[in-house]
This record gives C-alpha cells, sequence and structure tokens, in this order.
C-alpha cells in the first residue's frame, strides 16, 4: 500500500468514526472532543486471524427479569460476521443473561461462531485457558459492564449491577498481560475497557467518578450509541479488504427484531421495543447510511 492509499485510509476512517461519534441520546461523553485512534485501529485491524469477542450489558425489567439490552448484540454481531468474512476466526462470549440475545443476533446476521457463556465460577482459569488454547491475537468489547475503582458495576444511572454480571474484567486483563490486542467500545464510561478515557469520563458523563470502568483498553473507541462503532470496525475492514463488509437496513432491523423476539429489552426504558438506547430505528439507520456512504469501495 502506497503511502497516498494509507492517507486516503485515514482520512476516510476519520470521517467514519465523526459519523458514529454524534451524541443523540445525551450521555455526555461525546460534548467535546474525543481521541479518535484512527491510524491504530486500522493498523491493528489489517490481520485479525483469531478474534475473542464480548458484549453483554443486562437490564432489569419491570417484574424482576434480567435480560441482555439492545444495544451490544447486533453491534457484535456485525464485527463477527466482518471479520469472519476477511478471513478471521471468531469466539463470541457473554454471560448467561445476556446469552439468548447474542445468539438471536449473530444468527440474523448469519455469523458463523455460536455464542459461548463465560462460567460464573472458575473465571480466572477460563480467561487463562481461553487465551493459551485459542491464542486470539484480539480481544474486542463492545458494550459490556466494566468493574469501577470501587469493585462494582453500575448502570448509567449510578445503580449497582452487581447481581446481574458475570465479573468478565479478568478476561482483559488476562489477554493484556499475553500481549492480546484489546479493542473497547462504549458509549457511556462504566463498559470494559473504556477507563482508558477515565478523565473525560468523570469530567462530562454523570455519576463519571462512581461507573467509570477501571480497566483500560489499548484502543478504546465511544460513539452514540456502542452498537454504532458495530459498524464503525467493519466499515474500517472494508476499506482495509477493499469490499463492503457492512449490514443493510433490512438486516439491522432484522436482527433488533430477532433481539427483542428473544426477550431483549432498550436499556434506557427497559421496554421490549425495537429501539436502542431510546432511540428509534430511523435514527440509527441514518448513521448506517452516513457510514456506508463515506466507504467508497
Amino acid at each position: 500500500m502506497t503511502e497516498e492509499q494509507i492517507r486516503q485510509l485515514r482520512i476516510t476512517g476519520d470521517q467514519i468514526a465523526k459519523a458514529v461519534q454524534t451524541d443523540p441520546g445525551g450521555r455526555g461523553l461525546l460534548h467535546g472532543e474525543i481521541p479518535t485512534p484512527t491510524a491504530a485501529l486500522l493498523q491493528s485491524l489489517e490481520q485479525v486471524p483469531r478474534a475473542v469477542l464480548l458484549t453483554g450489558f443486562p437490564v432489569r425489567l419491570p417484574d424482576g427479569t434480567a435480560v441482555g439490552e439492545t444495544d451490544g448484540p447486533s453491534g457484535l454481531a456485525n464485527i463477527a460476521w466482518a471479520l469472519e468474512q476477511a478471513g478471521g476466526v471468531v469466539r463470541a462470549l457473554t454471560d448467561r443473561t445476556c446469552l439468548r440475545q447474542l445468539e438471536a443476533a449473530m444468527r440474523a446476521r448469519g455469523c458463523r461462531a455460536v455464542p459461548e457463556t463465560v462460567p460464573e465460577d472458575g473465571r480466572e482459569r477460563y480467561a487463562e485457558a481461553l487465551v493459551e488454547d485459542f491464542a486470539p491475537t484480539h480481544l474486542i468489547t463492545l458494550e459490556r459492564p466494566g468493574k469501577a475503582k470501587d469493585g462494582h458495576f453500575y448502570n448509567m444511572r449510578g445503580i449497582a449491577i452487581d447481581p446481574m454480571i458475570t465479573d468478565t474484567d479478568s478476561l482483559l486483563q488476562t489477554a493484556r498481560s499475553r500481549g492480546v490486542t484489546v479493542i473497547s467500545v462504549g458509549d457511556g464510561g462504566n463498559e470494559l475497557g473504556i477507563g482508558a478515557l477515565r478523565p473525560l469520563i468523570e469530567e462530562r458523563v454523570p455519576h463519571g467518578s462512581l461507573i467509570c470502568a477501571d480497566a483500560p483498553a489499548d484502543i478504546a473507541l465511544v460513539s452514540g450509541v456502542s452498537n454504532w462503532w458495530g459498524w464503525g470496525i467493519a466499515a474500517f475492514l472494508s476499506l482495509i479488504r477493499g469490499r463492503d463488509l457492512l449490514p443493510s437496513p433490512e438486516t439491522e432491523l432484522g436482527m433488533l427484531h430477532a433481539v427483542i423476539a428473544s426477550g431483549g429489552a432498550d436499556g434506557c426504558t427497559a421496554r421490549a421495543e425495537e429501539t436502542v438506547d431510546g432511540l428509534p430505528a430511523e435514527v440509527h439507520l441514518a448513521i448506517l447510511d452516513k457510514v456506508r456512504g463515506l466507504l467508497r469501495v
């Protein structure tokens, strides 16, 4: 690849990042400049032979049931599908609470990988065995709760959600200690790996000092809705591979419908309706259309 081609990729990558880094839901983290590690992300995604993907943010319904929210499963499924199409092998993980939602999204997207659950007991041993046996080059987390400094997990309202969570911080720590590249996506600062942006989270996000995830990723990515960086990463892979690896609007809506049909709910409203972070489908599809329009592949 020539220097001019690399320069053009970075320009387009910056434009894609800008397209997903809008905040119509008013989460706060994007109210100001945000680091956009375009060059590092492009370089990291050039070769992804083996990736562990992790998602699943729980929400408690009015009847007390905990399910997976609509932000996360579709975004991870889009990354998984794009990586598979680019020749990579994927292991997709979540916990028991969110398994059905991730299964539904990945099935609707047509992914080859079948989601797995992280065990509630023996998590450290599980993480060590996974990294040792599978030898991933990348760990990509998207909309996955991260442990705060005080050892608890929080939702965006500053409410502890520990009983609904299987602790997966050890997976990130094990991966980083073995030289695995960790890319993390979030939208509110309480997501695993987004602790890399702690100063901005504490400054801009309500309850930021309390809810900020402690563990940092190598590359931290923030968007108005975490699912949007699922498109962003797929778009970066599209640029590298020279082919469109994004979902169609119909496929995206199909995944959202499948997640709700599996028992999922909107994480902001706790309602079983086809919205993500309180935003209707047309808002999300407008972002997807903007990202696709920037590809030129």
